[in-house]
């Protein structure tokens, strides 16, 4: 879960950095003639009652010595007072940027999950640091928090878990399909100078939907029960897509040679209802052909 957590981050890091630096900017003043540490505690707690996702918020000095207890509610969270935190990322960022920053996870020194920190410099008028106001978040409070789709609900599960059980199913019929593909080469005899064309097609149409299925079983699974979100996710959808689309007009076409075959043989009347599956083939050939030209304009 740790990765996807991470991954998650990455894709909400530039949200979450805007609303904790918001309710930093909104609370603290900055760039005042007189920056008053009580003012700041006063601003802190009142972020803190706000939003209890929040597990710490403290105060660094100019040279980034923390200058107040963690504010907290747990008990146990309430130290740090004299501790110096110069070497930590997150005040030497906010010094050297001079604006609002957010790590990158990491793990706490008091429980070890994984946190981020928002960091945020506090100058006086004269443009002269005078503290760092850094708050600290989990990461799964987070994600929870600017994200609730990234979090893990109660209805996240039901879903993943209708996902996983309709990626069955149709694993199921994946494997129906390709087993009776199969089975036709070996209820036949094998004798490859009297082939029965028929067959031949019949058990090429069972596996050509099977593998489009089984396709389709695979991005649902890893897109939405193990949560395997790549970075060219929009991509990877569009070539799942095409992938079972090309599977299925080329089963139809297969379809559609078979009857022109047979009917040729058996009634040369009903050759017409192959000429309509042929067009109607023909048709989802130019539907796919727009809508890749569609993503080639839109990338």
């Amino acid at each position: 879960m740790v990765i996807k957590e991470i991954q998650q981050f990455s894709e909400i890091r530039t949200k979450a950095r805007a609303y904790l630096c918001y309710l930093l900017s909104r609370n603290i003043p900055n760039r005042t003639p007189e920056v008053s540490l009580d003012t700041i505690i006063s601003a802190l707690k009142k972020i803190k009652k706000e939003v209890r996702e929040i597990d710490t918020l403290y105060i660094l000095d100019a040279k980034g010595r923390q200058v107040i207890p963690n504010i907290s509610n747990t008990p146990e969270y309430r130290t740090g007072e004299g501790e110096n935190r110069a070497d930590r990322a997150y005040y030497y960022r906010a010094v050297r940027e001079k604006r609002c920053i957010l790590t990158d996870p990491y793990p706490s020194k008091i429980d070890g999950i994984l946190v981020v920190t928002a960091a945020y410099p506090v100058y006086n008028d004269k443009g002269q640091l005078q503290y760092v106001v850094a708050i600290d978040i989990p990461l799964g409070k987070l994600l929870h928090m600017v994200h609730p789709a990234s979090g893990e609900t109660a209805f996240g599960r039901f879903s993943r878990f209708n996902y996983a059980a309709f990626s069955l199913a149709l694993f199921a019929v994946a494997v129906i399909l390709f087993v009776n593909g199969v089975k036709s080469f070996f209820t036949t005899d094998l004798n490859i100078w009297h082939i029965d064309i028929k067959e031949m097609f019949e058990a090429t149409i069972l596996l050509t939907l099977s593998l489009a299925i089984f396709d389709l079983v695979k991005a649902i699974f890893e897109e939405e029960v193990l949560g395997q979100h790549r970075k060219s996710e929009h991509n990877e959808i569009h070539k799942t897509m095409v992938r079972f689309l090309g599977s299925i007009i080329i089963a139809l076409a297969i379809e559609a040679l078979m009857l022109v075959f047979k009917f040729a043989i058996i009634d040369p009347e009903k050759l017409i209802y192959a000429v309509y599956l042929i067009g109607g083939v023909t048709m989802l050939l130019v539907g796919l052909a727009f809508y890749l030209r569609s993503i080639g304009k839109g990338e």
